[in-house]
């Protein structure tokens, strides 16, 4: 079982000091793609596109996988995981890390923003013009497998909530950062028991 890293949108690098190291020593090697190239329209199908191309190159044909999505590129795992399913290779779980939730239709990031109190964060520096407003991709059948959610920014907690309600597996670690990456290698853990 190979654990892909999947970075925010925009060029960002995933963040989590320690994860690739921590879910090796568990047994859960980690898979790293790059994205750098979503940053022109249509901003969301170039990220899961380049993600998708990324993971066939670092993963096997047919290993499972458990995709976890930090910031930005949370709304689009449903997308991701629909290419991953298409190209014969299990999705066994998915986790979210400070992230917007993935949100029925195509709806805007604006629109999942509004709708999970995360419209008062300001926008990134270097946001294209059109970056909150154009329609995500829409997959009617996510999740198709265990879910997760790690908060370590007390800004997602709405998000880590929702999450809850759902009936997801949320681990909070927003008092202590360093416990991060140990928790998100138990609940990879955790969700593929």
């Amino acid at each position: 079982m190979i654990t892909v890293l999947l970075p925010p949108t925009l060029r960002a690098p995933f963040s989590l000091p320690g994860a690739a190291e921590e879910l090796t020593a568990r047994g859960r090697p980690p898979a790293l793609p790059e994205v750098p190239d979503d940053d022109t329209p249509p901003h969301a199908a170039r990220y899961v596109a380049r993600a998708s191309l990324e993971i066939n190159r670092l993963v096997a044909a047919g290993a499972p996988t458990v995709l976890v999505a930090e910031g930005d590129s949370g709304p689009l795992l449903g997308a991701i995981g629909a290419a991953q399913r298409a190209a014969h290779r299990p999705v066994l779980g998915y986790v979210l890390v400070d992230a917007p939730l993935p949100q029925p239709g195509s709806p805007t990031r604006a629109d999942i923003s509004r709708n999970q109190g995360l419209d008062g964060l300001p926008d990134r520096e270097g946001e294209p013009a059109a970056y909150r407003t154009e329609r995500l991709p829409a997959v009617p059948d996510w999740p198709d497998a265990p879910c997760g959610y790690l908060l370590t920014d007390p800004a997602f907690a709405h998000p880590a909530h929702l999450a809850g309600m759902r009936g997801w597996v949320v681990r909070d670690v927003t008092g202590d950062r360093s416990k991060a990456a140990a928790e998100l290698a138990a609940l990879v853990g955790e969700l593929t028991r």
